[in-house]
């Protein structure tokens, strides 16, 4: 039994008593959207050290890319063909591949021949040299800063790899353009940026000429194949076991959550956590950039903004996705993130009956995060007086959280904040949880606090257990914080 069903438990007195909020979910969360693979937040592990590898022959790479083309030129139209598996698929390339270095009859070392293989194979089906990146569970992110700079991210360290290289700035082209073609998007001068995915939904980014120079630039933040779960985020010490029943509690109440954040603080990991909890009987409409979301229910409809064509035409904006996914009939709407105005729209939904929904803003604090969509709303276009926004965001959003990364590379929950209303002009906030950093760090510089009660029950609680939903008071004290991490 995990740790967070023996808590769960313990909430009613006796084991097997109900709490009146079902277990969590099995298999919920995913990915790093904020970069949330699955590994420990723990920087004490030794990150993979990168060999130093001498520059290959550059007539081995005339030959790759020659082999490479010819392929190319014989393969194309079955490369696409959805009838062949992909088994199928691999075998008919290594025919072929092999039959195109034989008729080379170029002298080859046993290795040099294998690696020749190896790298055309990765360009063929998969992604080049970042295609063992790409497979290696340890890596959550990975970084081409050109065609001979790619750094890592490793237990939330990042380092150079300097065993991948690739031929030059167009090996690098050639790679994003396979990625950003399978999702329907295109790079070129006159869009030299673009947001796609991986199949697996790993987030990407792509840069190219004009706008970067010394090369292509492509960032990708991986998807974890095994989906985090709230179990996994208590075992890294993200939270602990009476926090995550308590974020339970709000999303089954139906509560409306902001999840905030900086850049890579794990805001689409917490946002698939949270979406799990969601009842398999609600129908839930999920609004993105590009899919990255994992949801399990089975009445989940995800839409994914668009872009515009050549002509500048056929944009479709995650406002107006939002906009559309009022008329589908929603329990919930869950927005990837909030970054234009959009934020209204989402903030009118929370006010017209779609109770629980979540959504994603960046943020360094509670309080900035309410300042961030004050100013989102004012970028919808419309002239609303401050006032009136404020009462809008007070009435709309019960809970906040926070996440940060901290200096020891590991992603935590620092603040749980209820939002209590106006008083005057200014929304008054409540912390519910907090993260103690009072406790230091220990010898390896990783820290040794966790999110702890504030002793403070929230006003929300009574609505809750209208419902049902009893959170017991151990989960408010400052001492069950300690209990919840210990297990006793």
């Amino acid at each position: 039994m995990s740790l967070y069903q023996r808590i769960n438990e313990q909430q009613g007195g006796q084991p097997g008593q109900s709490s009146g909020v079902p277990p969590a979910p099995g298999g919920a969360a995913g990915a790093n959207g904020g970069g949330a693979a699955r590994t420990p937040s723990d920087p004490a592990q030794p990150a993979k050290p990168a060999a130093s590898v001498p520059r290959r022959d550059p007539a081995l790479n005339e030959l790759r890319h020659r082999v490479h083309q010819q392929l190319i030129d014989e393969l194309g139209p079955i490369l696409f063909d959805r009838r062949l598996s992909e088994q199928d698929l691999r075998r008919r390339v290594h025919e072929q591949l092999h039959a195109a270095i034989a008729a080379e009859r170029m002298p080859l070392s046993a290795a040099d021949k294998a690696q020749l293989i190896q790298d055309v194979s990765d360009d063929i089906l998969g992604y080049g040299p970042i295609d063992k990146l790409l497979r290696d569970e340890d890596v959550t992110e990975v970084m081409v800063n050109g065609p001979d700079l790619v750094f890592v991210e490793r237990n939330g360290k990042l380092t150079k790899d300097a065993s991948i290289r690739f031929i030059d700035s167009d090996h690098v082209r050639r790679v994003i353009d396979k990625i950003v073609s399978e999702v329907g998007r295109r790079i070129d001068e006159s869009t030299p940026m673009v947001d796609a995915r991986l199949p697996d939904g790993s987030r990407v980014n792509a840069v190219i000429s004009p706008l970067s120079i010394g090369g292509p630039f492509l960032t990708i933040r991986k998807f974890a194949a095994d989906p985090l779960q709230i179990d996994d985020l208590i075992r890294f010490g993200s939270v602990n076991a009476h926090a995550a029943r308590f974020l339970q509690a709000c999303i089954v109440g139906r509560l409306n959550v902001i999840v905030a954040g900086g850049t890579g603080t794990g805001k689409t990991t917490m946002l698939n956590v949270l979406s799990s909890f969601i009842p398999e009987d609600e129908r839930i409409v999920t609004v993105e950039d590009a899919k990255e979301l994992q949801l399990h229910q089975e009445h989940v409809l995800c839409m994914e903004s668009r872009p515009p064509n050549v002509e500048g035409r056929g944009e479709v904006t995650i406002r107006d996705l939002v906009k559309n996914c009022l008329r589908m009939r929603p329990d919930r709407i869950v927005v990837g993130e909030c970054r234009s105005g959009e934020a209204l729209d989402m903030l009118q939904a929370m006010n017209t009956g779609h109770d629980g929904s979540l959504t994603t803003v960046h943020a360094n604090s509670p309080r900035d995060t309410l300042a961030r969509l004050e100013t989102l709303v004012l970028m919808s276009g419309f002239d609303l007086p401050v006032r009136a926004i404020r009462e809008q965001m007070a009435s709309a959003i019960d809970v906040i959280v926070q996440l940060q990364r901290l200096r020891d590379g590991s992603r935590r929950v620092t603040h749980i904040t209820e939002v209590q209303g106006m008083e005057g002009d200014v929304i008054t906030l409540q912390d519910v949880f907090l993260f103690d950093f009072g406790a230091g760090v220990d010898e390896n510089g990783r820290y040794r606090g966790q999110l702890q009660a504030t002793g403070v029950r929230p006003k929300f609680a009574e609505k809750l257990a209208d419902q049902g939903i009893r959170l017991g008071p151990e989960v408010f004290s400052r001492d069950g914080g300690r209990k919840a991490v210990t297990g006793r």
